[in-house]
């Protein structure tokens, strides 16, 4: 027996939900957002209506500026010249041997650790350790030192920065490296014992 087909009957499909309110939340965002750097504009750009300064307001000696009281024929008065006032620097104060030490024993600490690396390195490997060293050697010569070593200090950071050169010149060459290195760890150990460390 056939069992009854259910009737088909076209009916509406539910209304999907409306999107305004997200819509509006956008726009209200975006018109916020526009205010705010308008706001920021008119605050912070400069504008053309102010007064271009003329040179008016320069004093000039004029002839008002002149006594008044029985002027006698051979004097006139000068106005005296404006003296500015020079503004120098004061000076470098002259920095303690403690207060040297410390800003310049983190340089020469990691000297003796680079070195230890470049012996240990192969050919261009050791070009990097070299670099930082040599921009520590650059800090160490800007450093400034007590003026009771200052000119032991010049010499030996010359000297270090001289040997890192030579240093260089060995790995690039291939040979000589081991006294090159050598040679560095000597001048950081004159620095070190000049700083106290």
């Amino acid at each position: 027996m056939d069992e009854p087909q259910p009737e088909l009957r076209w009916a509406p499909l539910p209304a999907q939900p409306k999107k305004t309110g997200k819509v509006w939340l956008i726009v209200g965002l975006v018109v916020a957002a526009l205010a705010i750097v308008g706001a920021l504009l008119f605050f912070f750009l400069p504008r053309g209506d102010a007064p271009a300064p003329t040179d008016s307001a320069s004093p000039s000696p004029s002839a008002t500026s002149t006594p008044t009281a029985t002027p006698t024929p051979t004097s006139s008065p000068t106005p005296e010249p404006v003296q500015t006032p020079q503004v120098t620097a004061p000076p470098v104060a002259d920095p303690s041997i403690e207060v040297f030490r410390e800003r310049v024993s983190g340089w020469l600490g990691d000297a003796p650790r680079g070195l230890d690396i470049i012996a240990g390195a192969s050919g261009q490997d050791a070009l990097p350790v070299l670099d930082t060293l040599q921009q520590d050697a650059q800090r160490l010569s800007d450093a400034l030192p007590p003026s009771s070593i200052e000119q032991q200090w010049r010499e030996g950071v010359s000297t270090y920065a001289t040997r890192l050169t030579q240093l260089r010149s060995a790995i690039t060459d291939g040979s000589g490296v081991a006294a090159a290195v050598e040679a560095a760890r000597s001048s950081v150990q004159q620095l070190r014992s000049l700083a106290g460390l």
